[in-house]
């Protein structure tokens, strides 16, 4: 008999019908994207698939969230390169407007795609 968690099997022992680790894995459901899973990352992203773009003060409003929290999230989402940011001034005033990147909508689609798969498996049952 071979030793718990040994890699060597004992002559004669079956292996069991157990499935490969590749076969786990390509059998898993891919991971949901935690980036976007968050509530004002999910918020920031989904504002900005409906509108071509929006204001840092646009954004702010439209979540209802202070200046800080807001630019975490979208710094975060930025470095990802879901959103692009544009910084300038109008006048003296300073601006920043942010789109929604083609990277940031297919990450967007892919987590609309995964929620939808969990909601219809979970309806089946």
């Amino acid at each position: 008999m071979a030793r718990q968690g040994a890699l060597v099997k004992e002559p004669g022992e079956t292996r069991g019908a157990r499935p490969s680790r590749r076969e786990v894995v390509a059998a898993a459901p891919p991971a949901l994207d935690r980036l976007i899973h968050e509530r004002l990352r999910l918020g920031i992203v989904s504002a900005l698939a409906a509108n071509e773009s929006l204001s840092f003060n646009d954004l702010k409003k439209l979540l209802k969230t202070t200046d800080g929290n807001l630019s975490v999230h979208a710094r975060k989402l930025e470095e990802a390169d879901y959103v692009a940011c544009a910084k300038y001034f109008e006048g003296r005033t300073p601006r920043t407007v942010y789109r929604l990147t083609a990277s940031g909508r297919q990450a967007l689609e892919r987590y609309l795609d995964h929620m939808e798969a969990l909601i219809q498996s979970m309806r089946a049952r």
